[in-house]
C-alpha cells in the first residue's frame, strides 16, 4: 500500500496564462531553450508538434543537482481551462513514486501546478522541491513571454 499526496502551488504571473498553454500544447521544445539551467532536452516519443491527449514525451531536467529523466503521457487538455495533466509512464520520478502526475493550469494571470502522486513508502519525502522547480520554471518562462 502506498501513501497518496497532493501539492498545489499557484502564482501570479505578469502575462496570459494562454500564452503559457500555448507554449507548453504546441512549442514545448522552447521550454529547454528558455530555461536551460533547468529543462536540458525535450522530445516527443509519440504524437506530433502540436501535443495532444494521448501524446507520449520525454524531458531532461535538472533536478537537487542532478540531471533527471521522465517519460510522461499526456492524459488530459482542456483548452477553456487552459490546462494540461501529464502522467508519469517512466524515469527518475518513479523509483520513489508508485504514481505520479502533473497538472499545469494556465487561467487568466495565474499559474498553478498540482502533483498528484503515491509514495512508494511512508518515508518518502514530499516532492517539494520537484514542485519548486515547476515554479522556477513558471518564472523563466514568464520573463520570456512577458519581455517578448
Amino acid at each position: 500500500m502506498g501513501f497518496k499526496g497532493k501539492l498545489v502551488a499557484s502564482m501570479e504571473i505578469k502575462c496570459g496564462g494562454h500564452l503559457f498553454h500555448d507554449l507548453y500544447q504546441t512549442n514545448a521544445h522552447h521550454v529547454s531553450n528558455i530555461s536551460p539551467d533547468k529543462v536540458h532536452h525535450f522530445n516527443i516519443h509519440e504524437g506530433d508538434q502540436d501535443l495532444k491527449v494521448g501524446s507520449v514525451i520525454g524531458w531532461k531536467y535538472n533536478h537537487d543537482g542532478k540531471v533527471k529523466a521522465t517519460k510522461q503521457l499526456i492524459e488530459a487538455v482542456d483548452d477553456e481551462k487552459k490546462s494540461i495533466t501529464w502522467k508519469v509512464l517512466e524515469g527518475d520520478t518513479l523509483e520513489l513514486y508508485n504514481s505520479f502526475a502533473i497538472t499545469a493550469s494556465f487561467e487568466d494571470n495565474w499559474a498553478s501546478w498540482t502533483l498528484v502522486y503515491e509514495k512508494k513508502t511512508e518515508e518518502t519525502p514530499e516532492p517539494i522541491t520537484l514542485l519548486s522547480l515547476m515554479i522556477d520554471i513558471t518564472r523563466d518562462l514568464e520573463s520570456h513571454l512577458h519581455n517578448n
